[in-house]
């Protein structure tokens, strides 16, 4: 009876829910209104915390980003999943990573914060999350016609470790803080949970995420092409923990949040723009095969093609804040909207051209 009990859907729907509640609860612990976890935040804050964009409102190395990739590594040795592979179409899977970037940014959130959002009372959280299902469903479309960027070969391991290694580097920077990192003095980059409950929480939403495969782009893909729920219900639960929390610490009661689309944390109305910056993000997570979250988690796992990605993250960051396409609470930046059609134009090109021969 137990061990019926304990299969792996119980195991990602509680974690999903434990992963959901800590979100909310770094909120609580200093973390910004409404962006308790958001990865393309993070990765963001961490570009302008090295110096590669000069938005001063959003530099801080994010501790829960080291503690993602730190924890799924622990998972993958601990469980003997740890294996180096690498070279499928590595620089297109660069320029999707940047192109996903842009398109959070233009909503200001990737499809975590997107529930985190909606959890949180804020109702632009519900073209974004539309957004992420229509992509999810283009980016099906080409799956369906034979799409694939390639087989993986095996690489050498030092190669798989870089991304633990400069995860690992980057705490070390956090902890003693060296003159050349940038740090904000105002604006979301200055709210930060303490350094210790940030890396806590990372390195168990790592563990959890690589053991269970958690994906928040992954889950829509699989409901609508294989009618499997797995990794759907762990985004359910996620969403149930964060608005569950947030009520029991009193967050509506106490008018810290409020249900609505205005006067939203960190966030803009333009639901145009909300909704096609999040059918970039998720058609370009459908070709990646999986969101920034189980990119990170990849990452760590010994895949290098998910390491480039997570690097196109980084640099689309820098390009996003240093040429104004990252939207502000005022609404999307001068050449935001521009950027997102040129992304859904290239991705629907990779879509129809990139097919295993």
């Amino acid at each position: 009876m137990t061990r019926q009990f304990w299969t792996p859907r119980t195991w990602i729907i509680l974690g999903g829910l434990i992963f959901g509640v800590l979100a909310s609860l770094l909120t609580k612990w200093g973390n910004p209104a409404n962006m308790g976890i958001c990865v393309a935040c993070f990765y963001r804050d961490i570009t302008g915390g090295l110096g590669l964009h000069r938005a001063a409102v959003v530099q801080y190395l994010r501790p829960e980003i080291m503690g993602f990739v730190l924890g799924a590594f622990i998972s993958a040795y601990t469980f003997k999943e740890f294996r180096p592979r690498g070279g499928s179409s590595p620089i297109i899977r660069f320029i999707l990573g940047a192109f996903f970037m842009i398109g959070a940014l233009v909503f200001l959130g990737c499809p975590i914060r997107a529930l985190i959002r909606l959890a949180g009372g804020d109702l632009n959280g519900i073209p974004a999350l539309a957004g992420v299902v229509v992509g999810a469903f283009i980016g099906i479309q080409f799956l369906k016609r034979g799409y694939n960027l390639g087989r993986a070969k095996d690489v050498s391991t030092i190669s798989a470790w870089m991304m633990p290694l400069f995860m690992a580097a980057l705490l070390l920077l956090i902890i003693f803080k060296p003159h050349f990192l940038f740090f904000s003095e105002k604006g979301p980059g200055s709210m930060h949970a303490p350094l210790i409950l940030s890396l806590l929480v990372g390195l168990f939403a790592g563990f959890v995420a690589q053991k269970t495969r958690m994906c928040f782009v992954g889950g829509w893909r699989d409901i609508m092409l294989v009618r499997d729920f797995y990794l759907f219900s762990g985004i359910a639960a996620f969403f149930f923990g964060a608005i569950i929390c947030n009520y029991l610490l009193g967050n509506f009661a106490s008018g810290f949040y409020h249900w609505g689309f205005e006067n939203q944390p960190v966030a803009h109305t333009s639901h145009l723009w909300n909704f096609l910056g999040m059918v970039l993000a998720g058609l370009t997570a459908t070709l990646l095969g999986g969101c920034p979250l189980r990119q990170t988690i990849l990452s760590s796992e010994g895949d290098t093609d998910a390491g480039i990605t997570v690097f196109g993250l980084i640099v689309g960051a820098g390009f996003a804040h240093n040429f104004l396409l990252a939207s502000s609470p005022k609404g999307p930046g001068a050449f935001g909207p521009a950027a997102v059609i040129i992304g859904i134009v290239f991705c629907l090109v990779i879509g129809l051209l990139m097919k295993e021969r």
